[in-house]
């Protein structure tokens, strides 16, 4: 299910064929996709070709099925290196997104008529593990530190690696991995394909691309603050200690069967799951000091459809990605315009329409005119006064 997303359905399978293999279309057609969306109609072809890219696009626009499948491609005949001689790198800021990334290598991969393995290594799991798993690897998708670990360790080694792929470079780059990303760049060989996609052109990005590419496939799609007209907006002025009540009730009136709710600090994420979970709705909290284990495992559940309410902070608000979410509330605002607009990002995605809910206070209500102002969007604010929050 990680795919779907990726294509759209009911279209002729010539117009998906972008110079891909046989094999791979018919992994595409058995999965019922068949139309691409258009950041894999200028990928898909650069990359078979070995170009350089530099994609500015926003999250969620199907860009990982847009490297994934020319990869797998281009794999063809190569893949019978050393152990522990992976050929093409994928380094990405978080352990979601690496999961997120391997899981479309993966499904993909089982189509290839070749030797093929890829595996994702990231901080919070057991490096051992990881270690004995390396066996064999073409495809590695890391994250910085935990690479550096296994390079140290001599569990796996990049001198043949024919392809790196930098995913999310803009938060890979400002998460304080700079210094880890230009520690792996060092050992890599100098020739090889690079591949760079960020949501933003940040200085950091433009350094990266002068430093790695060579006269790159530029593409560069609408941002995600213009992609907001896909997502339903309403926002409810209510005070602080009615806005557990108004969730509840907004959750059942509305029948919500899978919504995200974010809150601002970790306290909160706990509490008003707990809260949830007290009044007969089941909820999971998930944020940096849940184990790598408990973050897995409700993250899975909820995109499977078993967990009701997932309540998450802002570290998650890209890294969560499903591809038909249909509810994300903002429990609190977040402090920036940005980090607004990669919460309610989570649904509204990829063609498919969403709704997003977000609580104000009287305090947050100047705050919330200037995140307006910067979505280029005006939202409705309903008073939670007008609503019978009683019983709830």
């Amino acid at each position: 299910m990680s795919c779907l997303r990726y294509f759209t359905t009911h279209q002729s399978l010539t117009k998906m064929s972008l110079g891909l293999s046989p094999y791979l279309r018919k992994a595409l057609a058995e999965e019922g996709f068949s139309k691409p969306f258009p950041i894999q109609q200028m990928t898909i072809p650069a990359i078979l070709e070995h170009k350089d890219i530099l994609c500015i696009a926003p999250t969620g626009s199907g860009k990982t099925a847009g490297y994934v499948l020319p990869i797998l491609m281009n794999l063809e005949g190569k893949t019978d290196t050393k152990n522990r001689h992976v050929n093409v790198l994928v380094l990405v800021p978080t352990r979601e997104l690496a999961m997120q990334v391997n899981a479309v290598f993966e499904q993909f991969g089982a189509y290839v008529p070749f030797r093929f393995k890829s595996l994702a290594v990231y901080g919070g799991a057991s490096i051992n593990t990881q270690m004995i798993a390396m066996i064999y690897v073409n495809v590695l998708v890391a994250t910085p530190g935990r690479l550096l670990e296994l390079v140290a360790s001599k569990a796996v080694h990049l001198s043949e690696i024919s392809t790196l792929v930098l995913d999310e470079a803009d938060k890979l780059l400002n998460l304080g991995f700079k210094e880890e990303v230009y520690k792996v760049l060092a050992l890599l060989p100098k020739k090889r394909q690079n591949l760079l996609f960020s949501a933003t052109l940040s200085p950091d990005v433009q350094h990266m691309e002068q430093l790695l590419l060579h006269e790159p496939h530029v593409i560069q799609l609408a941002q995600e603050i213009e992609n907001v007209d896909l997502i339903q907006q309403q926002a409810y002025l209510v005070s602080d200690e009615k806005k557990g009540p108004l969730l509840r009730y907004l959750i059942k009136q509305k029948e919500m069967q899978q919504v995200l709710v974010f809150t601002s600090s970790v306290y909160q994420a706990d509490l008003v799951a707990d809260k949830l979970n007290k009044n007969g709705i089941e909820a999971r909290a998930i944020h940096s000091q849940k184990s790598q284990g408990a973050r897995t495992d409700a993250l899975h559940h909820f995109k499977t459809g078993k967990l009701r309410v997932l309540v998450a902070t802002d570290l998650l608000s890209r890294g969560i990605d499903i591809a038909f979410l249909p509810y994300v509330i903002n429990y609190e605002l977040p402090r920036s315009p940005k980090d607004f607009v990669h919460r309610i990002g989570r649904t509204g995605r990829a063609e498919n329409p969403g709704e997003a809910i977000t609580f104000i206070t009287t305090e947050d209500e100047h705050h919330f005119k200037v995140i307006q102002k910067k979505m280029k969007k005006q939202v409705d604010v309903i008073s939670a006064e007008d609503i019978d929050l009683q019983g709830f």
